[in-house]
């Protein structure tokens, strides 16, 4: 029986982390992508904020702690594979810690097919 929260479908990697594509909830606008442990799943789901592992600085890192930039969580939505995890969020400022609003808008792939 799976438990009420859904944490116990989750399948993370062998590093213990699932991606994680935070979406604008409104306009379904894609703003970038994180890592999540469980740790990060169970705290992103207890606080609306979300939180991310970060696998450069080793530590848990919570989106506007320092910049202002927040993500007020709307819904966390789990895949099929229970692999990869959507995130809707209200999205306060820029997304991207380049100051853009999503982490996409730095360039392009051009497909020719």
């Amino acid at each position: 029986m799976s438990s009420p929260d859904g944490f116990d479908r989750l399948r993370f990697d062998a590093a213990g982390l699932i991606p994680a594509v935070i979406q604008q909830f409104d306009t379904r606008e894609v703003l970038m992508v994180g890592w999540m442990d469980a740790e990060a799943v169970r705290r992103t789901a207890a606080t609306g904020r979300t939180t991310f592992w970060s696998r450069s600085r080793q530590e848990y890192w919570v989106k506007g702690e320092t910049s202002g930039h927040h993500q007020h969580v709307q819904q966390v939505l789990v895949d099929c594979d229970a692999d990869t995890l959507l995130v809707l969020v209200d999205q306060v400022g820029p997304a991207c810690h380049t100051g853009t609003h999503s982490c996409f808008e730095h360039g392009e792939i051009k497909v020719t097919a």
